[in-house]
């Protein structure tokens, strides 16, 4: 009788149409946040989509499963409302990264860890799902009118329908119906061919203003967010989907500021995890490191050959499928509560601490804060959330 398959023995990396289908169950939250980026920057398009491919790759090789990389959110909300120049983008990175790396190497990454309980990590991303869900519903599925509502439809129950199949992956399906409406409605020749040719990273080295300027402006805005979505949610979310290989906060915290190190040297916009995409290429099939890798493969590629044309080429792409995408990202996030709802002051907290994060200014900071101290408070019989 042959030996099944059992998770410990799970390669590292495997390319297959699931991780292929994997690889796009994140393009809903990235692509839009970089073409608002480079619009409002003035960064140059190949650094950033040629860096931005480049540091997915290195993410699923170093960790073998499907950890991607994504723009640092607060960042980019920044970025794209102030429109704040290149120069002080990286040297924001730069500080946000040297910033990560002492939390990492002094250790006190553990001590949040210790501190943040399970039922704050949840509502973190309970609030992700929401603002994720938010932005499909609102902005993404009524972006091409009452075409763009029935390719949604469509692509909603194609994915209801393939959701976890592993002959025929959803996002494959879904991803095939996008292309075949753009191609027929969206597609300008001239455009696409002016848009190939090859272009290369330029060095930067930033200066000590923009490192001070960037750390004040863009990193301490940012620092909130990470800890409780791209380090902590993250962490939880490897135990959940990787029981058999536990990572550590001081792990992930590390190859996050390794990244952001590298990345404003070669004109690349600062990046972290985040739990919502690792859930987004698990949900969509990608159980390896190779989901994250083609993934990269796909911005490498546009970034050496396209990215000059960068912001007209995605506009063939229908935003009413990505919105599908992202709102299944959403749900996905949503039912991690199950495994707390059992606990009803527990819940509470999850939900509460949700609604902070994604209504709010700084949401993830006063989340944190205030669902940390609540949960203390309760565990001490302070305050209570009911019964």
């Amino acid at each position: 009788m042959p030996l099944t398959a059992t998770p410990s023995a799970r390669p590292r990396i495997r390319f297959d149409r699931n991780e292929l289908a994997g690889a796009f169950g994140d393009l809903g939250t990235d692509l839009p946040l970089l073409i608002g980026i480079i619009a409002a920057s003035g960064m140059d398009s190949a650094g950033v989509l040629i860096m931005f491919g480049l540091m997915q790759i290195f993410s699923g090789l170093w960790y073998g499963m499907p950890m991607p990389v994504q723009p640092l959110k607060a960042f980019a909300a920044l970025v794209i409302a102030q429109k704040i120049p290149g120069r002080i983008i990286f040297g924001g990175g730069l500080a946000i990264g040297v910033g990560m790396l002492l939390l990492s190497v002094t250790g006190l990454i553990d001590a949040l860890a210790r501190l943040v309980p399970k039922p704050v990590i949840r509502g973190i991303q309970f609030g992700l799902a929401l603002q994720l869900a938010t932005l499909a519903l609102k902005e993404y599925v009524p972006a091409d009118g009452v075409a763009g509502f029935a390719l949604a439809a469509a692509a909603f129950l194609v994915t209801v329908v393939l959701l976890g199949n592993r002959r025929w992956p959803a996002a494959l399906v879904v991803l095939a119906l996008g292309v075949s409406y753009g191609l027929l409605f969206k597609l300008d020749f001239a455009t696409a061919q002016r848009a190939i040719a090859l272009h290369l990273p330029t060095w930067h080295v930033p200066q000590w203003a923009d490192i001070t300027t960037g750390a004040v402006l863009l990193a301490l805005p940012q620092i909130p967010l990470s800890l409780g979505n791209s380090v902590l949610a993250t962490r939880q979310v490897v135990e959940d989907y990787f029981p058999e290989r536990p990572l550590t906060v001081r792990q992930i915290s590390f190859t996050y500021a390794l990244m952001n190190l590298v990345n404003p040297f070669l004109g690349g916009f600062p990046v972290c995890h985040g739990s919502g995409g690792m859930v987004g290429h698990y949900t969509f099939g990608g159980r390896t490191g190779g989901s994250v890798v083609l993934y990269g493969g796909l911005f490498l590629v546009l970034g050496l050959g396209f990215s000059q044309g960068f912001q007209q080429i995605v506009q063939i792409f229908p935003l009413p499928v990505l919105g599908v995408l992202l709102l299944f990202e959403a749900l996905t996030l949503a039912t991690l509560l199950r495994d707390i709802s059992e606990s009803r002051t527990g819940l509470l907290l999850a939900l509460l601490v949700g609604l902070l994060c994604s209504g709010l200014p700084y949401g993830y900071l006063v989340g944190l804060l205030v669902g940390t101290a609540l949960y203390y408070a309760m565990q001490r019989g302070w305050v209570g959330l009911g019964k």
